[in-house]
């Protein structure tokens, strides 16, 4: 007769106690979002399937790509089980075994000046413009861009300063003196009481910063308008802001901390979509007809 096996069955109702603990390890609370939405993801999983909670990762990621779910999406979920298992029950590392899905080599997209230029042209609102142009002439993402509060523009110092970015991490970036000079213009005609791009509400008190949605649509608006037939989305400005640099001799460790990328080989992707230095190199054709 075989032995009962003990299955270790934890459930939703761990859920709030999950969450407690990630809020006190300071997680961003995007980050504990998307944790919390996978790890309830798989817990119901594992009741479905009847399966063991501390042994069922690895098909649990199985399904996640029959599904379809970019490589991303997979890391995510690996991720946010590892602080299950790592951070709420103390399980050594050494315990389970998850083999990391490959992240595709995909290189970004990324606009010539002239398309950047004629981005801005083509976007009429003059706050819609500012939200654009400082996406790019700072190389911001777009949560940093929607959260950056009125004080964290330094004008004297010709700076920004951007607090908990990706990874929990501050930086500064600096400003041009053009674009801070119609920041200045912009703020005496909106009069922003908190953040220095805010939405529509009804609570004037209590103002919200612009949504990351209402910036996709007038990018797109834009876009259309320029005729670009590139995939654009918010992020391709802050690539384009990355790529020009390094095309105008900008070198890399610069870039890094500028974006604020922990590791030098986030940066050197733009290494391959730069092409203004490849416009000197010779083919060897030409070697050729020298030679002749």
């Amino acid at each position: 007769m075989k032995a009962i096996q003990h299955r270790h069955l934890y459930s939703i109702n761990n859920i709030d106690a999950i969450k407690q603990l990630m809020q006190r390890r300071n997680l961003s609370p995007n980050t504990i979002s998307v944790y919390i939405s996978f790890i309830r993801q798989y817990f119901e999983y594992c009741s479905v399937n009847q399966l063991d909670t501390l042994n069922a990762i690895e098909p649990f990621i199985y399904s996640l790509i029959q599904k379809g779910c970019a490589i991303s999406t997979q890391n995510q979920a690996i991720n946010a089980l590892k602080f299950f298992l790592e951070h709420y029950l103390g399980l050594p590392k050494k315990y389970y075994t998850i083999v990391r899905p490959q992240k595709e080599k995909k290189l970004p997209v990324v606009l010539t000046l002239e398309e950047v230029q004629s981005i801005f042209n083509n976007t009429h609102n003059w706050k819609h413009k500012m939200i654009l142009k400082l996406i790019y002439a700072c190389g911001l993402r777009v949560s940093e861009l929607i959260q950056l509060e009125i004080s964290a523009v330094d004008g004297q110092a010709k700076i920004i300063r951007i607090f908990q970015a990706k990874g929990r991490k501050d930086r500064i970036v600096p400003i041009p003196e053009e674009l801070l000079q119609e920041l200045r213009l912009y703020y005496k005609k909106y009069r922003p009481k908190k953040y220095l791009f805010e939405g529509v509400g009804k609570d004037k008190q209590n103002p919200k910063p612009y949504s990351a949605t209402s910036i996709r649509k007038v990018l797109m608006r834009a876009v259309r308008r320029s005729k670009i037939n590139k995939r654009v989305v918010v992020h391709t400005l802050r690539h384009s802001y990355a790529t020009h640099l390094y095309e105008h001799g900008i070198d890399l460790r610069s870039i890094q901390v500028l974006l604020g990328h922990n590791s030098s080989k986030t940066t050197e992707i733009y290494t391959h979509v730069a092409n203004n230095h490849l416009k000197n190199i010779p083919s060897p054709l030409q070697f050729l007809k020298k030679e002749i």
